[in-house]
């Protein structure tokens, strides 16, 4: 198998198991590459709040898609499908394995399924987001909701990005269904998936003391550092869980406590929707990451051998 895609919620140590089954797939005589699949480690200087792996932790395994974006630009899906796609293509061009990792359920999507994305309208967009400034992403999401309630039920009712996207794409093609992915996808081409789980209990503590950890290690001088970058300028950045409450803080708008239990609070939702989303996988191979490195990195190797 030439693509592996290796997903599951924040914090259940995705990279880490990418890297075990990367010195596995080499041990067995073949070459395995990273393909970054988590929408905020595509940005340049945000490491600490997205947990990205340093140089010297990557154990010498190559990584792809890091740090490809300033934090002014406009993470795109459609953009990051086509880059990681022709990432991938290069890597099992040279006879490797691609190892897709992240927990960006809409971008692994992208990649792995066969699907394209509508055109955009400048004209209607510029409608939509100057609704979205005026109304609010709730009422937004109201009015998709009663255009697509299937749509509707998979966008988050506070990301005022994604409903404008849908109530976009609804408009351009007259077509509701349109803005929502197919029920039974097409593979863009073969691959194995392998979700990584955990217990709730156990996932929330893992993901509150990493917050913990963030702040301790740093966040906040980040974040300092990406404002003259331009982070409060960035449309995706500036609202990246953890960078949007680390600002709020320098700028006085939150105290160092408020800032940390909003982040946890931001991050064990989120967690609960990449759950949610990675359950669709019906074809994935189920591991859990309690479990010990032997056992997983053996399922996944077996996972990744046709």
């Amino acid at each position: 198998m030439t693509l592996i895609a290796i997903v599951g919620a924040t914090g259940t140590g995705k990279s880490d198991l990418a890297l075990d089954l990367a010195e596995a797939i080499a041990r067995a005589g073949r070459t395995a590459e990273v393909v970054n699949a988590d929408a905020m480690q595509l940005y340049r200087g945000m490491d600490i709040g997205t947990a990205k792996l340093t140089l010297e932790e990557r154990r010498g395994v190559p990584h792809l898609l890091l740090d490809v974006l300033d934090v002014t630009d406009e993470a795109s899906v459609a953009a990051y499908q086509r880059d990681a796609r022709a990432a991938i293509d290069d890597i099992v061009d040279r006879g490797g394995v691609a190892l897709l990792v992240g927990g960006s359920g809409l971008y692994v999507s992208s990649v792995i399924h066969d699907f394209r994305f509508p055109g955009t309208d400048a004209v209607i967009r510029a409608r939509l987001e100057a609704e979205l400034v005026e109304l609010g992403p709730g009422l937004l999401h109201q009015r998709l909701r009663e255009l697509d309630a299937e749509t509707a039920a998979g966008v988050d009712a506070a990301n005022g990005r994604r409903i404008v996207r849908a109530l976009e794409v609804i408009e351009v093609t007259g077509e509701p269904k349109a803005a929502r992915l197919p029920d039974e996808p097409v593979p863009w081409r073969p691959h194995r998936i392998v979700h990584l789980r955990t217990g709730r209990e156990e996932l929330v503590a893992r993901l509150d003391a990493r917050v913990e950890r963030m702040w301790r290690d740093g966040l906040v001088d980040e974040v300092r550092d990406l404002v003259p970058l331009g982070l409060e300028r960035g449309v995706t950045a500036r609202r990246a869980i953890g960078y949007a409450q680390a600002l709020a803080e320098l700028q006085g708008r939150m105290t160092r406590s408020e800032a940390i239990a909003g982040t946890q609070q931001l991050t064990r939702t989120y967690a609960r929707r990449q759950v949610s989303w990675f359950r669709r996988y019906r074809e994935a191979v189920e591991l859990d990451a309690s479990d010990p490195v032997a056992r997983r990195e053996r399922v996944a190797l077996e996972a990744a051998i046709d």
